[in-house]
């Protein structure tokens, strides 16, 4: 099966991207020289603008943002999302083995956390099960913004956690005269990993152009010891076998795309096509695999000073066609498809009594289909639609922030052999939000965010009613669900001076009735003499808060020191009990050291013990990871940096506490990844 669906995304691409990674790396100091020549580099802009419309910087942003691109980006890149993202304060990782790996912010998961790609959703299944990998590849991603906390106003009710917007300039938005882009190769780590991406950019002033291609390619996991932990052997007897390696875990994966923009003095409109293979194993199941393909076309466009009460508008669409099969010993035992359009259309106004701000419009529909013997939700086609504003007031320098937000969600099931009753469910969710920036002096600055959010129940939240092998429970929905409501404050605290710089936040938000899987305590025949334990979705109230941490300091013109920590405590406050799968304390620090085309940094993370666990939840012991880096760039005309990368170097057993898997996959052994990056 694994040679067929090798074979079959060979023959798609009819490219090897490692190859052409590794020629673009090795020929680009020749390159260059003419590329120099012939062309300028474009100039990206890095300014993130997922938490604000009006894309203002991020020392004047309400909301907590940080921002992953450029150099920095990769050397981090990981093989998924989450664990690209995994160590930013409030920012954890569902883990599910190496190779599905979903962003946790601020201890909300799933439907709560909104992930993008260039500010549209990605309607893959992966909020469905933490076995399902989200539809993005780290390689061919230019820049990642990361909003803590609740910014659903322009992003939708499912944004209460956070927003997670991978941006990878597919759709060229500024002028290009010439050639620009990236080559990258890198191999080994505790998977044995061989991957590659090349990127492109051409264009005459007028029309650009844009083009990527990638491959990733990994073996089983070097694991530091058993697959199992010592605390599940011991309270359920499970045996410790697979000693060092972490079985079915492999991967291979390839995509590509294209796209094209017209380019002008006051805007721009493009459209792109990409396409992505991943097949991969899922470690819960030795027999089970997934092999995933999505296709996505988008269409972006903008267009600035305009005349009149409107100064400028902005469209984002794109239609995704997902699928992947769950093989069993090489068959199919069941598929999952997801094909639908989302898409927005913003105005900026001119400035009203000094205000300024933007209303949008912004639409999803998508059409959910689960075929199969263990599908356990059934087809639902989702609607969703919404109008949002948001307004800015400068008062001096400070700045006073206003959000709303009103929708309408339509969630209907249909009715086949498995699932005898169809259900039809309509909500309105709408949130506010209302926030400040208060400058003390040059260095120091307050900012506060007050919000209100709804969210509406997602389908298998509402409909599910089987055996999910994944999480091995029998899971079943509540179709009298109504809007999860929530009130939330988030406060931060930021100096910045001199090249030092601290930011420490604190947040708490109270759920009025939030929607978890709760262990009911029963058990469920699923075949004759086999049993699953039930969990069902309910709703409890809760309460999340925590506190975050961020510093920065240049000890001198080589030495820089990186400080950073998060806290999360939640709790079901009707009964008093713990919420499941929450991440413990965590502190963390890195030294940088830069010397002529020199880089060294070491970093260690260091998550304590987690003892506040939920009913029938394992505890977990703390760790610590220790992790190294050393980069040279090359004395060539050209940017190329060759870079070795070490993980885990005290080899320690590192298990994620907010995993589903953490007590029979842990984490990576000590490994070094060597690999050459390169920027024209």
């Amino acid at each position: 099966m694994m040679n067929i669906a090798k074979h079959h995304r060979a023959s798609q691409l009819n490219l090897n991207p490692i190859s052409l990674a590794l020629a673009t790396v090795l020929t680009l100091p020749v390159t260059a020289l003419h590329a120099e020549e012939h062309s300028h580099t474009l100039d990206l802009d890095n300014v993130p603008i997922t938490g604000n419309p009006l894309g203002v910087a991020s020392d004047d942003m309400v909301v907590p943002v940080s921002v992953l691109g450029g150099r920095e980006l990769s050397l981090r890149r990981q093989g998924t999302l989450g664990e690209t993202l995994n160590g930013i304060p409030g920012v954890t990782a569902t883990q599910f083995g190496p190779n599905a790996s979903r962003p946790i912010i601020r201890g909300l998961d799933g439907e709560r956390v909104r992930i993008m790609q260039n500010g549209v959703g990605i309607l893959d299944a992966g909020s469905l099960s933490f076995d399902h990998a989200v539809a993005i590849d780290p390689l061919i991603i230019e820049q990642i913004d990361v909003v803590r906390g609740p910014a659903a106003l322009l992003y939708g009710g499912s944004a209460v956690g956070g927003v997670v917007n991978a941006i990878d300039h597919r759709i060229p938005k500024e002028s290009l005269n010439g050639m620009t882009g990236r080559a990258e190769a890198r191999f080994g780590g505790p998977d044995s990993t061989r991957n590659g991406a090349a990127v492109v950019d051409v264009g005459n002033g007028t029309f650009a152009m844009h083009a990527d291609i990638y491959t990733r390619e990994t073996s089983n996991l070097d694991i530091p010891g058993y697959a199992v932990s010592k605390r599940k052997a011991l309270a359920d007897g499970s045996a410790r076998t697979n000693n060092g390696k972490l079985m079915n875990s492999s991967a291979n994966a390839d995509g590509a795309a294209l796209g094209a923009a017209w380019t002008f003095d006051t805007g721009y409109l493009g459209i792109s096509y990409a396409n992505m293979n991943n097949n991969y194993g899922v470690v819960a199941e030795e027999d089970v695999r997934i092999d995933m393909d999505q296709q996505r076309w988008e269409l972006a466009g903008e267009i600035r000073e305009l005349r009149g009460p409107i100064q400028k508008l902005k469209l984002r669409m794109a239609h995704t066609d997902y699928q992947h099969v769950e093989l069993e010993d090489g068959n199919v035992a069941t598929t999952f498809k997801n094909r639908g359009m989302e898409g927005s259309l913003e105005a900026t106004h001119i400035p009203w009594a000094g205000i300024n701000g933007v209303v949008g419009y912004q639409f999803q529909n998508t059409r959910f289909q689960a075929l199969g013997e263990e599908a356990f939700v059934p087809s639902v086609v989702t609607q969703t639609q919404a109008l949002y504003v948001y307004e800015e007031l400068p008062i001096d320098k400070h700045k006073i922030t206003f959000g709303g937000r009103v929708g309408e969600t339509s969630v209907n099931s249909n009715a086949d052999d498995k699932f005898t009753q169809a259900f039809n469910n309509r909500f309105n969710p709408n949130s506010f939000a209302l926030g400040g920036l208060y400058t003390i002096d040059d260095a120091w600055s307050v900012t506060t965010n007050l919000s209100h959010n709804e969210r509406a129940p997602s389908y298998f939240e509402l409909y599910a009613n089987g055996e999910h092998a994944a999480t091995g429970q029998f899971e079943v929905g509540n179709t009298s669900l109504d809007k999860e409501v929530s009130n939330g404050i988030d406060a931060q605290l930021k100096w910045k001076a001199n090249g030092h710089s601290i930011t420490l936040g604190a947040y708490a938000t109270r759920f009025q009735n939030f929607i978890g899987l709760i262990n009911t305590g029963n058990d469920i025949e699923v075949e004759p003499g086999e049993f699953v334990p039930e969990a069902a979705f309910r709703a409890v109230p809760a309460l999340f808060k925590g506190l975050e941490f961020d510093g920065k300091f240049a000890l001198n013109d080589e030495w820089t020191l990186k400080l950073r920590g998060d806290y999360v405590h939640a709790k079901d406050t009707r009964n008093n009990e713990y919420l499941p799968r929450i991440a413990p304390w965590r502190v963390g620090g890195g030294l940088d050291y830069r010397l002529g085309s020199w880089n060294a940094r070491v970093d260690v993370l260091h998550a304590f013990k987690q003892n506040d666990v939920a009913e029938n939840e394992l505890k977990t012991d703390g760790y610590t990871n220790l992790s190294a880096m050393l980069a040279y760039k090359l004395p060539v005309k050209y940017h190329v940096e060759l870079f070795a990368r070490a993980n885990n170097l005290l080899n320690d057993e590192i298990r994620e506490h907010a995993s589903f898997l953490k007590d029979i996959s842990p984490a990576g052994a000590r490994s070094v990844l060597v690999g050459a990056r390169a920027d024209f």
